[in-house]
This record gives C-alpha cells, structure tokens and sequence, in this order.
C-alpha cells in the first residue's frame, strides 16, 4: 500500500484517480480549494480530504503535513482554462505557476518520492507538424499553456537540483464521465452533451474541421499510476498522453448526434495529434478505450 497524494483531488480527473487509487488500497489525501465547486458528489469514502491554497505560502505547514509519508503526490491542481488565463494572467499564473513550486518545494522538504505532474497539450501552440512529439520546441499560445511550460521546467529543476524525481504527462483532451461543461473554452464533448439533453443545438466554433486528440479519463488515470511507479522516468521527462487520433468537431457532433449550429471561430489550435511512442516505451501505456466506445458509454450516461 502506498500513500498518495493528490492536488485537485476534486476535480474531473482528479476524481476519477482517487477512485482508482482507493479502490486498489492506497491511502490517499485529496487537497483542493474547491475553486471549481464543492466536495460534494465527489467524495470517496475513507480519503482525507484537505481544502486550502496550495499556493499561499502561509500553508505550507498543512503542505508538509500532508506530504509527510507520502510515496507519491499527483499534482493535478490548476486553474484550466485558457480563458481565464488571458481574462486574469496574474491570479492564474499565481495558482498554476507558484502552486507548482509550492508542491515541488514541500515534496523536497517532506522527502516524498516522486512528483507527477499535470501538464497539457496546449505547450505546443498550433503547430503545423504532426504528429506533435517531447522533442518538439514548445509554443505556447496562452498564459495557461505557458504556465505549463513552466511547470515542467521546474519538475526538471527539482529533479536536478534537489533529487524529486519527477515525470510531466502532457494530456490531450480528455473527455470522460463527470467532465464540466461550463466555461467559454469547456470541454467540447461534455459540452455537447449537456446542449443536446437541454434541448439546444450543439455550438460548433469556425467550420468544425478542427480536429483533436481525445483521450478517456481512464485512460488517463492508468497512465498517471504507471508514471508514479516506473523505473524508467523520474528525471521531468516530457511524455504524451493521447488517443493518438484525429477527430474533427463536426465528427464529435455526428457521434453525439443532434441539431448544430456554427458560431464564430476562436484561438485554439486548429488541430492536435499525439505521438505516443514515449508513452509506450517508458510507460508502457496505450489508451485502451476507443472515442467511439467512450462516446456511447457518455450518451448512455446522459439518457439517465
């Protein structure tokens, strides 16, 4: 058994690899400032959970009692949207930037194994060639996807610097049971689901040829529990974690199925596709689960 714990316990993924992590008989501390809601719903009997800001130096105490012990911590906690990031790059960047350092740092002082962190797609901008590979300069777009950038950058400063072994999992869009909806730059499935059990069309940005690398969150916690205990990482490497497909917009919306309607385009890359083979070497992970078996297990989901 190991103990576990998890920054943003309380959100999408977060949730979904508590579960995981519960059920296969770790301890686990979920800590989270329920910026993105409450507990509620949430909650998995027999985890502590723990609300505070990570990035407020003043809890850093309650930081080191949590990490005291602990084999693992998962940092998940951000503040995810891009939006947000543009609309608040001070407040963003103090949660997404500093909150990293924070956990860095206390996994340093607590003398915790290893860090795994949440990074993103987004670090490589809208580049023209893929699939997009670790290797690849990173070209952030927005103050989140910079944000990532640095936070990878000091999982390789501490595991340099201070021995924290670390690894950064850069997520393609995940998509999943328990995905938010809300917000200008939400999750394009879970927002198409909620539009069609409403009643609305579904809003497709620009033309909806756009594609994307769609990732199920299951997919995603396996890839995390095996990144936690592989020899072969440790040092902040780098590593996609995608379907290793493109999927246009309009072909969600088909999936789905439903009324849509075209709405004015906005910045985002226009098309992502991972290279998993680093995942498969050092991982040894492969998503299991086809978007297309996600999708219907989502519209069986959303029928209840």
């Amino acid at each position: 058994m190991s103990k576990v714990v998890v920054t943003g316990g309380a959100g999408f993924i977060g949730h979904h690899l508590v579960k995981a992590l519960h059920e296969r008989g770790d301890k686990v501390i979920v800590i989270d400032n329920l910026a993105g809601g409450r507990f509620d719903g949430r909650v998995v009997t027999g985890v502590e959970m723990s609300a505070y800001d990570i990035a407020d130096p003043e809890n850093e105490h309650l930081l080191l009692d949590d990490f005291a012990g602990a084999d693992y911590v998962v940092h998940l906690a951000a503040l995810p949207r891009v939006q947000a990031s543009i609309e608040d790059p001070v407040g963003t960047a103090r949660v997404n930037v500093l909150g990293t350092v924070a956990v860095l740092n206390a996994a340093r002082k607590a003398g915790v194994k290893r860090v795994v962190f949440a990074s993103s797609s987004s670090v490589y901008g809208d580049s023209d060639q893929l699939p997009l590979h670790e290797d690849m300069p990173t070209e952030p777009m927005s103050p989140y996807a910079r944000h990532k950038v640095q936070g990878e950058e000091y999982c390789r400063d501490y595991a340099v610097l201070f021995n924290v072994e670390t690894v950064c999992l850069r997520f393609f869009n995940v998509y999943g049971p328990g995905a938010d909806p809300n917000g200008a730059y939400a999750l394009v499935v879970a927002k198409f689901l909620e539009q069609k059990r409403n009643g609305e069309k579904m809003t497709i940005t620009g033309d909806g040829e756009q594609t994307r690398d769609f990732t199920h969150v299951r997919d995603v916690v396996r890839a995390i529990l095996l990144a936690a205990e592989s020899p072969e990482v440790g040092m902040g490497e780098a590593i996609n974690i995608g379907g290793g497909r493109q999927i246009s917009v309009n072909t969600v919306a088909d999936l789905i199925g439903g009324k849509t309607v075209y709405i004015e385009s906005r910045l985002e890359p226009h098309d992502t596709l991972a290279d998993i083979r680093k995942a498969k070497r050092l991982l040894n992970w492969e998503p299991q689960i086809s978007f297309e078996e996600g999708i219907e297990e989502l519209k069986s989901l959303n029928s209840d």
